[in-house]
């Protein structure tokens, strides 16, 4: 049987349109004018080191001590009236704190840098503080507020005639929707990202907006297009020596050909990503990284490996004070536990991340947890806890406007229902998923759902609505396998694995009915390369 539960492992999908941490997120501006006395002009120039040096210590993950070369930059600046010096040095603060998962704390900044743009008339920085604010809120989970952010980013870079910042608003634009599972919508910002970033010659413009084409389709199921589109922004990320959006585009790689079902070779692109990221020195990268790997082999049933994969993240993400990291460590500890079998250490991990998550106010990353720990309690059997836990995240995604993340809590509610033997409130729910997953595109996830419902049909010995829903997920699956025909024989076999158990339940019930013929005509399906 196909696994029936949607467990959320929160991988992490490298999307390089966002604002790069620590690239100068203005333009820094170093001439002293000339009615400065010397012992300002000096102290400024100190002010310029210091931010300067802040923004290569950001680079190595050296984000404390970037933390502290900011702030010792913001007291000069305002100590000798430099308005636009200390404009600068809060938006890269925020960046800091936005880098260590402190994002409200990095919406507080990004906000103080924004009254100082404002005040001074800085119409440039004012974008970039808004499109500062507006990543914070997108990695708050609150979607909404990120594309508000982002529009207005987006009306005063088309003001200015600012192009670049104009796409990278576009491709920020793409990623809110993304997240939000409005997956067409996001294909078009970035869409129109690529065109602006082709026409002004912005290589590594073009390069994101690749990358956020590839995410969308990755999570659209369309895995073969999502790897053309990797493979693209790869070798541009080469072209101009870009070893960071390298490892990105490398990492995302990994992710398509996990989604496959290709584990080992994704481990081999995480490999490539993660002695990048060691090379260059960015310990955040490397932790994501790391968490892949641990992901991949945790897919290959490797569970020891797995955790070693996932503490030496921990670690890192404890060295370097990212308090998100390190959620997302204690809880992929958590989902490789669960896969051993062990649900009380699993609950116990995935506990101590949903705090962290509730503490830095990530709301889709506490609904993720909710998700875990429904998980965790309906494999133990106690699924009117898990129901209680599904429920909670369920509320959450639909606050934040996760329509995914709607869709798999409605299907999680589905699987508890049907353990208990309430089938008709089963069904609801599956239906409720099914719904979502068809309106945003999700194939691979209509698939599963339309499994679940097949087999619940099975249980209740409707054998013909039964074979109706399995049918209906084979025609899926079928659309999903024909969309990966340019992948190798051994790609299609793989991916073909996965699926394999709703075919074989269809199979049975057919034969079962007498229908022989139909039957092996299913079962063919399975050996069509």
């Amino acid at each position: 049987m196909q696994p029936r539960r949607i467990g959320i492992s929160a991988l992490i999908t490298l999307i390089a349109a966002t604002t790069t941490a620590f690239a100068p997120n203005f333009p820094l501006s170093f001439a002293a004018p000339p009615a400065l006395a010397q012992t300002s002009a000096n102290r400024k120039a100190e002010a310029n080191r210091l931010l300067q040096q802040g923004i290569q210590q950001g680079k190595t993950s050296q984000f404390q001590a970037a933390l502290q070369s900011f702030q010792q930059a913001l007291t000069i600046y305002k100590e000798i009236g430099d308005r636009k010096g200390e404009a600068h040095s809060l938006g890269n603060l925020g960046i800091a704190y936005f880098s260590l998962g402190q994002y409200q704390k990095a919406i507080e900044f990004y906000q103080q840098s924004l009254a100082i743009a404002r005040e001074i008339g800085d119409r440039k920085g004012e974008s970039r503080s808004l499109g500062n604010l507006g990543n914070a809120y997108t990695s708050l989970g609150q979607y909404q507020k990120a594309i508000e952010f982002h529009q207005q980013a987006l009306t005063i870079a088309r003001e200015i005639g600012d192009h670049q910042w104009e796409a990278s608003s576009l491709g920020n634009l793409g990623i809110a929707y993304d997240s939000l599972g409005q997956y067409q919508k996001a294909i078009e910002f970035y869409q129109q990202q690529l065109a602006i970033a082709r026409e002004i010659g912005d290589r590594q413009g073009e390069a994101n907006s690749l990358g956020g084409l590839g995410n969308a389709y990755d999570s659209l199921g369309q895995h073969q297009k999502a790897i053309e589109f990797y493979q693209q922004s790869l070798a541009i990320k080469r072209e101009i020596s870009d070893r960071s959006g390298e490892a990105g585009s490398l990492g995302n790689l990994g992710i398509a050909y996990y989604y496959l079902g290709q584990y080992q070779k994704a481990i081999e692109f995480h490999q490539q990503s993660l002695a990048i990221k060691r090379e260059i020195g960015a310990r955040s990268g490397e932790a994501n990284s790391l968490n892949n790997l641990g992901l991949a082999y945790s897919a290959l049933g490797q569970y020891q490996k797995a955790i070693e994969f996932h503490q030496q993240q921990l670690a890192i993400a404890r060295e370097i004070g990212n308090r998100q990291g390190e959620s997302r460590s204690l809880g992929n500890l958590g989902n490789a536990y669960y896969s051993l079998g062990q649900y009380q250490k699993a609950i116990e991990f995935h506990q101590q991340s949903l705090a962290i998550k509730r503490e830095i106010g990530a709301r889709n990353g506490e609904a993720n947890s909710l998700n875990n720990l429904g998980n965790a309690y309906d494999s133990l059997g106690q699924y009117r806890q898990a129901i209680e836990f599904y429920q909670q995240s369920l509320a959450i995604k639909r606050e934040i406007g996760a329509r995914n993340g709607e869709a798999n809590s409605l299907n999680n509610l589905g699987n508890a229902y049907d353990s208990l033997g309430q089938y008709r409130q089963a069904i609801e729910f599956y239906q409720q998923s099914l719904a979502i997953k068809r309106e945003i595109g999700d194939k691979e996830g209509e698939g599963l759902v339309l499994s679940n419902l097949g087999n619940l049909l099975a249980k209740q010995n409707q054998p013909e609505q039964a074979i109706i829903f399995y049918k209906q997920s084979v025609n899926v699956r079928e659309e999903i396998r024909r969309d990966i025909r340019g992948l190798s024989k051994e790609q299609q076999q793989s991916y073909t694995e996965t699926i394999a158990g709703t075919y074989r339940a269809l199979a049975d019930l057919l034969l079962k009915q007498g229908r022989s013929s139909e039957a092996q005509q299913v079962l063919d399906l399975l050996k069509v390369q």
